[in-house]
């Protein structure tokens, strides 16, 4: 089975080699919540929009995009902006609700486009009233970062007051990914356990174990029971495996126990060097929403 980020990636090289044989712009890489191909928003701006969104998409789950492009020629906006929907897949992947807000300043266009999980939430015409009533007035204005911050509050509002299950409610009901993770602690933590004993010796590699243990059950489960018990499990471990030699082991005599054979800290999702914006990968966008020009 292909991996989630190995097929994200092929479908965007694939929608970037179509673009080019047909002379349509490429989609640009998804990098951040705001993405400014032409320098309008100042780094303030688009930092303070950044982090909205983040808290935002943190608190309620739904991914937002806001995009500033020159232009979406030879396209109209509505089908520059599904192509980026269909290659980005913005949304968490059992709701999909992901939210693209596209400007093409030289056109002077915009538009608003839900994936189908907020098509309820913003329907075409809130969309449009959006547009025209909180977005349009700042923008004839060359207020841009006062435009987009207008529309955000309206759709924020709006997917506030839509039945959509949590963060919170998808940790606590994700038992696969919960099973995914204690199998994978079940075979870490005796290899981290050996690691830090032969690292930092008996005594201090018990209680390292512990720690590292439940820090990593947190990140991969976000789930505060769950990190506990690991880090009890991996002060027993450490415990159990300080009656065995240090070395005494084949695969310590070797020297590839731990973290430095086969895997490490790249594990689970995305890793601790993923870092920045990635796609929820469920975004389902059906061609909803409303552009309009100011």
């Amino acid at each position: 089975m292909i991996p989630r980020a190995v097929a994200a990636a092929l479908l965007w090289l694939a929608t970037l080699g179509l673009g080019w044989a047909q002379g349509l712009q490429p989609a640009p890489e998804l990098h951040a919540r705001v993405i400014d191909l032409t320098a309008t928003l100042d780094a303030d701006a688009k930092r303070r929009i950044e982090s909205r969104l983040a808290a935002f998409e943190q608190q309620q789950g739904t991914q937002i995009v806001v995009v500033l492009v020159a232009s979406t020629a030879p396209e109209d906006i509505a089908d520059y902006t599904q192509r980026l929907g269909d290659a980005w897949e913005i949304g968490r992947p059992d709701v999909g609700d992901g939210l693209l807000f596209v400007i093409a300043k030289d056109d002077r266009r915009f538009r608003i486009a839900p994936a189908k999980a907020l098509e309820g939430a913003i329907p075409d015409l809130l969309a449009r009233r959006i547009l025209d009533e909180a977005v349009a007035p700042a923008l004839r204005q060359g207020n841009f970062a006062g435009g987009i911050e207008a529309g955000l509050d309206r759709i924020e509002a709006a997917v506030r007051g839509e039945a959509l299950p949590t963060p919170e409610a998808d940790r606590h009901g994700g038992m696969g990914d919960w099973s995914d993770a204690l199998v994978f602690l079940v075979f870490a933590v005796p290899m981290l356990a050996g690691f830090l004993r032969n690292a930092f010796g008996r005594t201090l590699g018990i209680p390292l174990t512990g720690a590292a243990a439940g820090v990593l059950a947190w990140f991969l489960t976000s789930v505060l029971w769950i990190a506990i018990g690991a880090a009890l499990i991996g002060i027993v471990v450490a415990v159990l495996a300080r009656f065995v030699p240090v070395g005494s082991s084949p695969r310590a005599r070797r020297g590839d126990a731990g973290w430095g054979h086969g895997g490490g800290w790249g594990g689970g999702r995305g890793g601790f060097g993923g870092g920045g914006f990635r796609s929820g990968g469920g975004g389902n966008f059906g061609g909803g929403g409303a552009s309009g020009g100011w």
